[in-house]
């Protein structure tokens, strides 16, 4: 059937809540958004029982799932990520890289071009983020010190030109040919985030006016207020809350920001500006115990529990295993957010970021028929990519 109705729901727009109307989707598009629900004939329908009909979820800063990594080196991890995250409501998401040697950075390029052409049952793919290694080593977290340097102009041109696929770049923009680098990056349609930073606001404010337009997962990895021969110096975190038409990303999980971040970010920025991301390792969507992060083989060993990924010796956190519908639930339920601002900071807000939302991120007739059916938990019943069920909680195989 070309047409599929969905029905008897709550359809949540930016600004407002539909309730009882339907959608009409027709070849892989939103045809029509109706506060009635009207009859449609030879139309596959899908009766949403009155739970909440949402667009899909859009995931900005992704590494894994399911018991892969992006940087695994191998098709069936690109595949196998994207089938974990949807049944959590996630139907685009950006993969992203770590620290590496440029051999396996391009390798993994190159995997992308593969795997996005046999993408049927997961998310969407919105092009890969390169994270690093363009960093300051004071601030790389788990990323590996032997590959963090400057920005290298023959390198960083060899690797946009190796692949068209990048979408998005984080490096520190206080670095050495960091300013050139965002230029580059510009110049050539990709976003470029400030990440592992130890800029302060002068850094940052240049860095802005030349492209980092994005700060990527907020407070994580990044210098805050700094003493510098006793005169005190903003840092990043707070360069993002004075640049207002700056962009913030936040972990979510509720563990790498606390409940008063949360709701200290959400106060200054609001939810046009906040994308929601899981930046969720390869334990995403597993059970908790031993894990790596990073490449299967040469990673760093980890634990997860309560939530999180942690050093063996659980003296830092090593990673999310965050899932989507756990953010959304988490703004609701820690920072007092409402569901349609959270629901808006994980598709319409992300959705602009990676200027995808002509396509994406809201019910509008003709956008992609990319939604997510969820009760008053965000439990997630139904995810739908391109007018197709990738998902159904209640028929799992």
């Amino acid at each position: 059937m070309s047409l599929t109705k969905i029905f008897n729901g709550k359809i949540l727009t930016p600004h407002r809540v539909i309730s009882g109307g339907c959608l009409i989707l027709e070849e892989g598009k939103i045809l029509e958004v109706s506060e009635k629900n009207i009859e449609v004939s030879n139309a596959l329908e899908i009766d949403a029982s009155g739970k909440y009909i949402a667009p899909g979820f859009i995931d900005l800063h992704i590494h894994g799932g399911g018991g892969f990594d992006f940087m695994d080196g191998t098709e069936e991890a690109f595949l196998t990520i994207a089938e974990t995250h949807v049944k959590y409501g996630t139907t685009a998401m950006v993969p992203t890289t770590l620290t590496s040697e440029k051999k396996d950075l391009l390798k993994t390029l190159d995997l992308y071009e593969t795997a996005n052409k046999s993408n049927k049952k997961g998310a969407q793919f919105l092009g890969m983020h390169l994270e690093g290694p363009y960093f300051a080593m004071n601030q790389r977290g788990a990323q590996d010190p032997r590959y963090i340097r400057d920005p290298d102009p023959e390198e960083y041109q060899e690797v946009l030109a190796h692949s068209s696929s990048i979408t998005r770049w984080s490096a520190a923009p206080e670095l050495k040919g960091a300013i050139e680098f965002a230029k580059y990056l510009k110049s050539k349609g990709v976003l470029a985030a400030l990440a592992h930073t130890d800029a302060i606001y002068e850094e940052v404010l240049e860095g802005f006016e030349n492209g980092y337009t994005l700060a990527t997962h907020l407070y994580s990895g990044m210098s805050g207020v700094t003493r510098r021969n006793a005169f005190r110096y903003a840092g990043v975190i707070e360069s993002a809350f004075i640049i207002d038409a700056m962009d913030v990303e936040i972990i979510a999980d509720g563990i790498h920001l606390p409940a008063p971040l949360l709701k200290l970010i959400m106060k200054i920025k609001g939810p046009d500006r906040i994308a929601l991301i899981t930046d969720a390792m390869r334990a995403a969507g597993m059970p908790e115990g031993d894990s790596v992060l990073g490449p299967l083989k040469t990673g760093l060993k980890v634990i997860v529990e309560d939530g999180v990924a942690k050093l063996p010796d659980r003296s830092s956190f090593a990673g999310s295993v965050a899932t989507a519908d756990r953010l959304v639930r988490n703004m609701m339920q820690l920072a007092d957010v409402s569901l349609l601002d959270a629901v808006k900071m994980i598709t319409l807000t992300p959705a602009r970021i990676m200027n995808v939302h002509n396509q994406k991120g809201s019910l509008v007739a003709g956008k992609d028929a990319d939604i997510v059916i969820f009760n008053e938990n965000i439990q997630i019943e139904k995810t739908i990519i391109g007018g197709r069920v990738v998902h159904d909680a209640l028929n799992v195989k």
